[in-house]
């Protein structure tokens, strides 16, 4: 063990999902009780590390939280302390105060800093990495698209939840001869929307990685209709895309490392296919459902996991990295290569191609 890591602090930057609580519980056993490390928590993500928002985390404080969702810790997916928001003169403006999140760092005699976060606040994590502070990433997103890891946690809680609304929702669609659009989160990759589709039956799945045509999507439904099947399921990622348009923006929010918010391509679709086929069709919006409850069993173990490592990587002194799942073991990256780019949804991979076997249209 490294003599120099005595203090461990920890943050959870970004979104929430499920499982942040399980990184956070193994972090804090395994450090105290392992190795006899400190461990304290930053409060609201990367803002607790510019305003003191910090306290020490002792065994005690994790006892029970394994099966909650959200994180004890608070989040926030605004606040970056390279562009952060500082009031003055009744205005906002923003400024770089990464020097102050600096200074903390050093004021709590911190020795790493473990950053559990999404593609966002692991940019983040690697900007300070370059500044001098030792920094280690946890993959964390629903949306499951960080290329240097085969799964991230939350990504299966998200797509359980997903698949039972599709379940939900195909009886009601079959007992009132409806068209049901599921939208589903995932930014700009349709992990969730594919998975959760195959898995809950979609008869039509819409993803940003396969740009659509209405008409195709269309004669899907009145396919099924020539077949006897008087209704039809049609999940669609929130960055899912018509040939030739753009996605869907709900909203920007100003200081995010991401600052466009996807929403509204649900209503769009429904209300084309309502106009195209005069099927009656309803849309249901899951929006942050999908982030809240307990975390399934497969990303307890994996957060779990990812904890475990993230403080044999920071007592090993190896800085700079962040914790993946490669095949069926624990590993790490080189934090620059971990957001070097997204994991996109190949459009010729095996996942497509199954659902297309089993008669998916992606409206190509």
């Amino acid at each position: 063990m490294s003599e120099k890591v005595k203090r461990i602090g920890i943050l959870t930057g970004g979104g929430d999902c499920a499982g942040l609580n399980a990184v956070i519980r193994a972090v804090v056993k395994s450090a105290v009780g392992k190795y006899d490390v400190e461990v304290w928590g930053i409060e609201n993500g990367f803002r607790g590390l510019v305003k003191r928002e910090i306290r020490p985390l002792t065994p005690s404080d994790v006892s029970g939280i394994l099966p909650r969702g959200g994180t004890i810790l608070g989040t926030t997916n605004r606040d970056n302390p390279f562009h952060f928001p500082v009031f003055e003169e009744g205005r906002v403006l923003y400024k770089d105060m990464s020097h102050v999140a600096m200074e903390n760092f050093r004021k709590y005699k911190l020795d790493v800093l473990i950053v559990v976060g999404g593609d966002g606040s692991l940019k983040i994590a690697l900007d300070f990495w370059k500044k001098g502070m030792p920094v280690i990433g946890v993959p964390k997103t629903i949306d499951n698209d960080l290329e240097a890891t085969d799964l991230t946690f939350g990504f299966d809680t998200a797509v359980l939840t997903a698949t039972e609304a599709l379940d939900k929702l195909h009886t009601t669609a079959e007992s009132h001869h409806r068209v049901m659009v599921l939208e589903v989160m995932g930014r700009y990759a349709g992990w969730i929307a594919l998975v959760a589709g195959i898995a809950g039956g979609a008869d039509i799945i819409l993803i940003p990685e396969i740009p659509f045509d209405f008409e195709k999507v269309c004669e899907k439904i009145r396919q099924r209709e020539r077949e006897g099947k008087k209704f039809s399921l049609v999940m669609v990622a929130e960055g899912a895309r018509e040939k030739g348009g753009d996605m869907v923006v709900q909203r920007v929010v100003e200081g995010s490392p991401d600052p466009v918010r996807l929403g509204g391509i649900g209503k769009y679709v429904a209300d084309r296919i309502e106009k195209m086929t005069e099927f009656e069709t309803r849309v249901t919006v899951l929006g942050h459902l999908q982030r809240g409850g307990s975390p399934t069993p497969f990303d307890r173990v994996l957060a779990t996991r990812f904890g475990v490592k993230a403080v044999e990587l920071a007592v090993e002194g190896r800085f700079g990295e962040m914790v993946c799942l490669k095949g069926r073991e624990i590993s790490s990256v080189p934090l620059e290569k971990a957001v070097e780019r997204l994991k996109l949804v190949p459009p010729d991979c095996e996942l497509v191609k199954v659902a297309r076997a089993v008669g998916v249209s992606f409206g190509d």
